[in-house]
């Protein structure tokens, strides 16, 4: 179990730093980030001592030199366009991502797993059919129309639902919340629904598929001639065997809700990382680019990590593999 955390961890060093050199590479091709911050009117010498001041005339090397630097201590400078660091900027960001993607996750899963494991069992019923077309919408709509969709019928029509923003939000320390209020949580019903249905339709069709191929397995025969009762096959036999697939796309949804959720917060104005980035492109900000690119990679490489974990300790035979290897 050691060795095989070791190795993991070693490969996700790696991945940062293939990411880190791709974050610096790509972002020097953005745009000038001075006519970003001066005016039309702004004498060259002022232009010159701005990008002295930033370090944009060094050479590659040490500007390379000096990202990786600040990268592996979590300051990314200061933002071109803010003025104001960039770490401070994606710690006050941060936690209405997390926030809305977990509740996307929790919408996804608690959904998707029932729905799948119906549709499954019961293959011609009614509202199967009900559940495989509503997965179906899910999964062939684009998530910004699904957002316009559900402003129009519970913000404009029915004006049930707030449309945009993040309701009222309290402080516990240094995260700011808005699960503790009712503005809050009401704020975040749509771009949760809207960012996690097509994960839901992932998940309930994956779930589907593996119960549909499990109970055609010999050992679930066997069970049942034993005369085993139908809860007891489906939830302790059935269901168990299919959660390492289902973990593997949970754990990489989780992480796709993250880095996608640039659409939803752009359509619902919701104060995270992905409106963040949107702003930091138009004004070319590149260390706010290159400081998310690399927190969106981190999230990837945390999430796969405790994924594989979960492998071990939800299939036996991945640790005895991966002690053989």
């Amino acid at each position: 179990m050691l060795a095989f955390a070791i190795r993991r961890v070693i490969e996700a060093a790696v991945v940062m730093l293939t990411v880190a050199l791709l974050a610096f590479v790509l972002f020097r091709f953005v745009g000038d980030p001075v006519n970003q911050m001066v005016g039309q009117d702004t004498p060259l010498e002022d232009r010159i001592r701005i990008r002295q001041e930033l370090g944009l005339d060094d050479p590659v090397p040490v500007q390379l030199g000096r990202f990786l630097w600040g990268a592996v201590r979590f300051d990314f400078g200061i933002s071109y366009q803010v003025k104001q660091p960039v770490a401070a900027l994606i710690a006050e960001r941060f936690p209405a991502t997390i926030e809305l993607a977990l509740a996307a996750a929790v919408f996804a899963v608690v959904l998707g797993i029932p729905m799948g494991v119906y549709t499954g069992i019961h293959r011609d019923s009614w509202l199967s059919k009900i559940f495989l077309t509503i997965s179906l919408i899910g999964i062939s709509l684009p998530t910004f129309l699904i957002g316009i969709l559900l402003i129009y019928l519970f913000a404009v029509k029915l004006g049930v639902l707030p449309s945009f923003g993040r309701g009222e939000v309290v402080a516990i320390g240094f995260w700011r919340t808005g699960l503790l209020t009712a503005s809050g949580l009401k704020a975040l019903i749509l771009p949760a629904i809207t960012l996690g249905l097509f994960q839901m339709t992932l998940v309930t069709r994956l779930v589907r598929s593996e119960m549909l191929e499990v109970l055609r397995t010999d050992y679930i025969r066997f069970a049942r001639a034993r005369g085993l009762a139908s809860r007891a096959i489906h939830f302790g036999h059935a269901l168990k065997n299919t959660l390492v697939p289902v973990i593997t796309i949970i754990g990489l949804q989780v992480g796709a809700l993250i880095a996608f959720a640039i659409i939803t917060e752009t359509v619902f104005q919701w104060p995270g990382m992905g409106l963040l980035f949107i702003q930091s492109v138009q004004n070319a900000d590149i260390p706010v680019m290159a400081a998310y690119l690399m927190m969106v990679a981190l999230l990837f490489v945390l999430i796969n990590f405790i994924v594989d974990l979960l492998y071990v300790a939800v299939d036996p035979r991945i640790r005895i593999l991966g002690g053989a290897s």
